[in-house]
């Protein structure tokens, strides 16, 4: 079964210019991939009439779907409809039912329907119309030599109704289009390219017709294994067959399947084991308790925190000895053990976790440079404590650090079932 193409162009200048963020392309890649059809490019280009022909001419060559979204307004500097007119070689007619759409949605707002607006009724004589039931500027969907070519506005709840009510199941009867399925595996605590070298001689064993991604974000990587082929239940027990391989491979490494959050993963592993947890934070300033928070539900086992930025709250709130600050330092392991053991006993909890370190950009010295972080994990039995050493921006150390306390929850959990 031959793949089918896609590209999508995205016309105004105001997407270049970063006035607005193009939130229309994520969504048609999505809904496209849903029916079979896979995105092969997705291009930004200006309102200018000779933009718009270079990239339809190049959408041709390498694409079966062209979607335009843009240009459609009924402003001078709209040209979509006018280009579109000249690029088929037709003309521009009245068509009826969009005047009576147009005429219908100004009539119930109370108000007269003006030549401009007028004018957004005709469209190119070639085109099929795809009806706006919420805006004033109709779609035009155009064949030519196998591609289909369909013109949408730029605004998302417009364009999103015409794709949903119209033109997806449009596409998906004019192609015979494959299933393209997705798995989803995330990943925590190893880097993108070590991660490589343990999956090498798997993903090299993948059949054609299975494509791994890596797909890094802040302290871990997601993978995405994507799957084409014309039988979907063959497909989806393929895929399901390789995952399970994979979780053999780096077991340690996976916290989830689909598109749970770290924090998601561990509030359920909590839940399971009827656990409560308390935090101590100074460096990363409560985003630790604000990402456990995040989650739904997080009352059943979140008990509270200590932002414990300064020294004198480290002692007063958190009962850190004075000595361990004056002899170690508020970064260090020592602090950061006391810190993780005191907030489990203040909140009766059965886990307690610290962070404390330098995020930056200022505080550094010879011995204890930006990005020296101590992290640490305590409840009944033990205390581990952990140096990172991440030498980022300030976001991105506090970013990065609350991952890793995350993270060493989760495994601190796992070696406990293991033990």
């Amino acid at each position: 079964m031959k793949a089918v193409l896609a590209e999508i162009i995205t016309i105004g200048d105001e997407i270049l210019f970063g006035q607005i963020v193009d939130t229309n392309s994520a969504w048609l890649g999505t809904a496209l991939t849903n029916i079979g059809i896979r995105v092969k490019q997705i291009t930004s280009i200006s309102d200018s009439a000779d933009h718009i022909v270079q990239a339809l001419d190049d959408a041709r060559t390498r694409a079966d779907v062209i979607l335009i979204t843009g240009g459609l307004g009924p402003t001078k500097d709209d040209l979509t409809k006018h280009v579109l007119t000249a690029y088929f070689h037709t003309s521009l007619k009245l068509h009826e039912p969009s005047l009576a759409d147009v005429t219908a949605i100004f009539s119930s707002r109370g108000r007269p329907v003006t030549e401009l607006n007028r004018q957004q009724a005709f469209l190119p004589e070639s085109c099929t119309p795809v009806r706006n039931v919420l805006g004033t500027a109709p779609g035009m969907w155009f064949e030519q030599e196998g591609k289909v070519y369909v013109s949408m506005p730029g605004v998302p709840f417009e364009m999103k109704r015409m794709m949903t009510d119209i033109v997806l199941p449009k596409l998906r009867s004019y192609f015979d289009t494959p299933y393209i399925l997705h798995k989803m595996v995330q990943t925590v605590g190893i880097p993108e390219s070590n991660l490589a070298d343990q999956l090498e001689a798997w993903e090299s064993s993948l059949p054609p017709h299975l494509k791994l991604a890596y797909l890094p974000n802040l302290g871990g990587v997601r993978l995405r294994l994507t799957g084409t082929g014309a039988d979907k239940a063959q497909l989806d027990q393929e895929l399901q067959a390789e995952i399970d391989k994979l979780a053999s491979i780096i077991p340690k490494g996976i916290f989830a399947y689909g598109d749970a959050k770290l924090e998601e993963a561990i509030g359920l592993l909590l839940k399971e084991k009827g656990l409560t947890i308390a935090t101590a934070e100074s460096c990363t300033g409560g985003l630790l308790a604000h990402r456990i928070t995040s989650v739904s539900g997080s009352s059943a086992y979140y008990q509270g925190s200590v932002i414990a930025y300064h020294n004198e709250v480290k002692v007063r709130e958190l009962g850190v000895k004075r000595e361990t600050l004056e002899q170690h330092g508020a970064v260090s392991e020592a602090t950061v053990r006391e810190m993780a053991e005191n907030v489990r006993r203040k909140f009766g909890t059965d886990i307690g976790v610290a962070t404390s370190g330098i995020a930056g950009p200022d505080g550094g010295t010879p011995d204890k440079p930006v990005g020296t972080i101590w992290i640490a994990y305590a409840d009944k039995d033990r205390t581990i404590a952990k140096l990172l050493n991440y030498n980022k921006d300030r976001l991105l150390n506090i970013e990065y650090t609350t991952t890793a306390v995350l993270n060493l929850v989760r495994q601190s959990l796992a070696a406990a079932v293991e033990e």
